[in-house]
C-alpha cells in the first residue's frame, strides 16, 4: 500500500469534512513524502486544497457538490499545525455564551500561535495572535468568558448579562474562574467575583 493510500485510509476515518495539513500526518512518513502524496490525491480530485499548506475530505451534496469546511474545523486545523491553543473571539465567544445576538461576519479565533488567515471560497477564517489573559483557560467555557467579558468591557457589563453569563456557567466553570481571578485586570476580577463568590467554594 502507497503512503497516499495510507493517508487516505486515515482521512476516511476522520469522515468527511475533516479539515487538516501536513503536520496531522507526518507519522505516516516523511515530510517531503506527505507533501508529494497530498499533491497526488490533490490532483486525483480524493481530497482538496483549501490555502496554502490546508486541506480537506470535503462533504459532497448530490446536488451541489463540495460543500464548504466549518469555520471551527479550518481553524483547528490551523491550530495544530504549530501545536497551539485556540479560542473563539469575542463577539463569537459572546454569541455563543447568549451574551449578545449580534452573529459575526466573519469568523475570527485567537490563538497563543501566529496569526492567520486563511480564505476558502466566500468562507474567511481568521486565527490572530492574542495576550495572555485573553488565552486563559482555553477549550473551557470559563475561558470563553473572559473572552466574552473582555470584550463587551466594564460598562457592558449589565445585571441582565451577569445574570444570563451566570446561568451559561456550572460549577467547574465557577471554579476555574476563580483560580485565574488574581490573573485578570481589576474589573474583570471583580466581575469574576460576582460570578463565583468565594462563599460557594
Amino acid at each position: 500500500m502507497s503512503l497516499a493510500d495510507h493517508i487516505l485510509r486515515r482521512l476516511r476515518g476522520h469522515g468527511r469534512g475533516f479539515v487538516f495539513t501536513a503536520s496531522d500526518l507526518l507519522d505516516l512518513g516523511t515530510r517531503a513524502g506527505v507533501d508529494q502524496a497530498l499533491a497526488r490525491l490533490v490532483h486525483a480530485d480524493l481530497i482538496r486544497r483549501l490555502d496554502r499548506g490546508v486541506y480537506d475530505l470535503p462533504r459532497i451534496h448530490p446536488k451541489v457538490g463540495p460543500l464548504l469546511p466549518s469555520a471551527d474545523a479550518v481553524a483547528g486545523a490551523v491550530a495544530r499545525q504549530t501545536d497551539s491553543h485556540l479560542k473563539a473571539s469575542g463577539p463569537l465567544a459572546a454569541n455563543a455564551l447568549g451574551l449578545s445576538t449580534q452573529v459575526p461576519a466573519h469568523a475570527d479565533y485567537l490563538t497563543d500561535g501566529p496569526s492567520r488567515t486563511v480564505r476558502v471560497g466566500r468562507l474567511l477564517v481568521a486565527l490572530k495572535h492574542a495576550g495572555r489573559i485573553d488565552m486563559l483557560l482555553p477549550g473551557t467555557t470559563a475561558g470563553l468568558a473572559i473572552v466574552a467579558l473582555r470584550y463587551l468591557g466594564r460598562d457592558g457589563i449589565t445585571a441582565d448579562v451577569l445574570r444570563r453569563l451566570s446561568l451559561a456557567l456550572n460549577d467547574a466553570d465557577r471554579a476555574l474562574l476563580l483560580q485565574v481571578r488574581r490573573q485578570l485586570p481589576g474589573w474583570l476580577g471583580q466581575t469574576v467575583a460576582q460570578l463565583a463568590p468565594m462563599a460557594t467554594v
